[in-house]
């Protein structure tokens, strides 16, 4: 059995942690933060990304975090300018990186918007998910071949959306990889169910969302909860009461969310679906609506904010001008503050180094945790992490009116990722036309696939557009 990292003098672990995106204004502050605290684990970070300057604007602000006084963490993090040298010998690989610039989001949100299909998020499904996963797929062979020539035994933990495909990549090009994908959604439905214990529970006044126990199934950004229990006492059953304490839909104002947050979530849809099908949505009501036609389908933009969702413009999906947030920190404008991040990272490097087991919720292969989805595909439940291993465990099965709906979604992820791999355009439009919320004729539907691929055809140089049936109407 391999056994990740080394043993130092005093018995701390030290270990090698390959970060792919190192240039993150996000990620990777978390991870700084985290380990500056983590008196378990040593070792080394090597940051990398595409834009090595931004790389090693991080290295320099994890050192000169984790050399201060109140961080208690032994790292050295070190700037590199290729990908093998930031995986050679790694025992821990970290993915959170923007695929090409930002600027395609532009196209990925405003084009599909000129043909009435208007969307929140734009990042795991419908038009701009679907062009988003044909640029990644390439990245992500990249990534797992160099980790099969550099680091083969390492555990690789993925953040970058959109999650399936890009997990599912991974295991495509590398099919002995130890991948998982994490995403922060399921935590925000934890936290709705500690809100319920205190409503609904006499004599209790707060409930840490980190006691909340829920039964996870379903792919990622549409995943369904049917259990959810506190010290062993039943939350699920306080949902119908909250429920009806949510009802009318019709009291919508138009101007109540005028002023609301892109990124609110007011857990509207979650209840629909609940209502509707019985088992109880866990995700931002901004992902699910990507998944179902008929919240989307809109003859005025304000309707949507009847379901307490606000259109994300494409300009704020930009970089803001102006110094990084890293830049910021490192002239002293502003102060990098230690704090209690919420992240699991570090807790799930603990625990894969044996060090203290974890139970969480991810993204695996199937291999029956959810009992009607196919085997192979790339799902979400909880799972059991201990020393260099990763149990996913039982889910059961999705109900069957769910199911179909998850399943369209489980075939059209696996095909593009099949299409992805032989280059092949007309499939990965035959993706396009079933997509739920892609309700265009065909006509039209063509037009805006050839003007999203023409539009980022810079960023799509794996696939085969001179052979492409498509580009040829």
């Amino acid at each position: 059995m391999h056994h990740l990292g080394r043993r130092s003098s005093d018995a701390i672990p030290e270990i090698r942690i390959g970060y792919i995106g190192g240039g993150s204004q996000g990620w990777a502050h978390t991870l700084i933060n985290d380990l500056a605290q983590c008196t378990e684990i040593a070792g080394t970070v090597a940051l990398y990304d595409v834009d090595y300057e931004a790389a090693r604007k991080n290295a320099e602000l994890g050192t000169q975090v984790t050399s201060r006084a109140d961080a208690d963490g032994d790292w050295t993090f070190d700037a590199v300018r290729d990908l093998s040298a930031a995986l050679s010998g790694a025992d821990i690989v970290i993915c959170s990186i923007q695929d090409p610039p930002a600027e395609t989001f532009v196209h990925d949100i405003d084009l599909p918007k000129q043909y009435g299909i208007h969307q929140p998020v734009a990042d795991t499904v419908g038009p701009g998910g679907i062009l988003r996963s044909m640029r990644a797929i390439p990245q992500y062979r990249e990534i797992a071949a160099t980790i099969r020539e550099q680091c083969p035994d390492a555990w690789v933990l993925n953040y970058t959306n959109p999650m399936t495909v890009c997990t599912r990549t991974l295991y495509e090009e590398f099919p002995e990889i130890k991948a998982i994908g994490l995403c922060h959604e399921v935590f925000q439905t934890q936290e709705l169910f500690a809100d319920l214990a205190t409503t609904h529970l006499d004599g209790v006044d707060a409930v840490d969302s980190d006691e909340i126990h829920v039964t996870v199934k379903g792919i990622n950004h549409f995943t369904w909860i049917d259990e959810a229990r506190w010290r062993g006492r039943d939350l699920y059953r306080f949902l119908d009461a909250e429920l009806a304490a949510r009802k009318p839909l019709a009291d919508f104002d138009p101007g109540s969310m005028a002023d609301a947050s892109y990124w609110t979530n007011n857990y509207r849809v979650a209840f629909d679906l609940y209502d509707r099908f019985g088992c109880f949505p866990a995700a931002g009501d901004r992902h699910l609506v990507e998944f179902i036609p008929w919240y989307l389908e809109l003859d005025d933009l304000e309707e949507l904010h009847r379901w307490g969702i606000r259109f994300t413009p494409s300009e704020a999906r930009l970089p803001a001008d102006g110094p990084t947030p890293t830049e910021r920190y490192l002239s002293g404008a502003e102060t990098f503050e230690l704090t209690e991040s919420g992240e699991e990272a570090v807790d799930i490097i603990r625990a894969l180094l044996g060090l203290e087991p974890l139970e969480t919720h991810l993204n695996y292969p199937n291999q029956g945790q959810v009992a009607n989805l196919p085997d192979g595909a790339i799902v979400e439940t909880n799972a059991l992490l201990t020393g260099d291993a990763v149990t996913p465990l039982t889910a059961g099965s999705l109900p069957r009116s769910i199911r179909s709906l998850v399943l369209t979604h489980v075939h059209n992820q696996e095909t593009l990722v099949k299409a992805g791999f032989d280059g092949d355009l007309d499939r990965a439009f035959r993706v396009f036309l079933s997509d739920p919320v892609v309700t265009l004729e065909r006509e039209a539907a063509e037009s805006l696939f050839i003007e999203l691929v023409e539009r980022e055809r810079e960023f799509l140089d794996a696939w085969d557009g001179e052979n492409a049936t498509i580009l040829e109407t």
